[in-house]
């Protein structure tokens, strides 16, 4: 049997997957996202900053703070530090939907900026890594006083 190809169509066909391909590891990689349907329907449940951040990031940032001020003794510490810095990380993507009207460069900068570092002290918890970990801590700590320095006159200020 004899199989003949319309190449023209075998290109099309290609192209076609390629860009599949290339859209599906792009929202993985957190690019494009202004394209994904799920982010377009984004809405935030607390439209005020304030009272988001004092509900998502402030319990969350004063739940790891103890965990962090020294090794830690356990697993149960470790795994602590491992849920709050998730948390803090994905709160980075939550930043994202929530552009100002004014400065939007810069949140993005900055929640980027904020998601990166936490991921980091995610990663260096994962290993048990204390020295990595802390280092990731101060680094996101100092991206989120840097937002509050930009878009809250200076107050809300995070110590380690």
């Amino acid at each position: 049997m004899q199989v003949t190809y319309d190449f023209g169509k075998v290109i099309v066909v290609l192209a076609i997957a390629s860009g599949v391909a290339f859209s599906f590891r792009s929202i993985a990689n957190g690019e494009n996202l202004e394209n994904d349907t799920a982010r377009q329907h984004a809405k935030p449940v607390e439209p005020d900053m304030h009272e988001f951040m004092e509900y998502v990031f402030q319990p969350t940032y004063k739940r790891l703070k103890p965990l962090m001020a020294n090794t830690p003794a356990d697993n149960a510490v470790w795994k602590g530090i491992k849920a709050e810095s998730l948390t803090l990380a994905e709160g980075g993507n939550l930043l994202l939907s929530r552009l100002p009207e004014k400065d939007r460069e810069k949140w993005t900068e900055l929640s980027i900026a904020v998601r990166e570092s936490g991921g980091e002290l995610y990663s260096a918890a994962k290993k048990k890594d204390y020295q990595g970990s802390r280092k990731h801590y101060e680094a996101m700590l100092t991206k989120c006083n840097a937002c509050h320095t930009h878009f809250a006159n200076g107050e809300h200020q995070l110590t380690p």
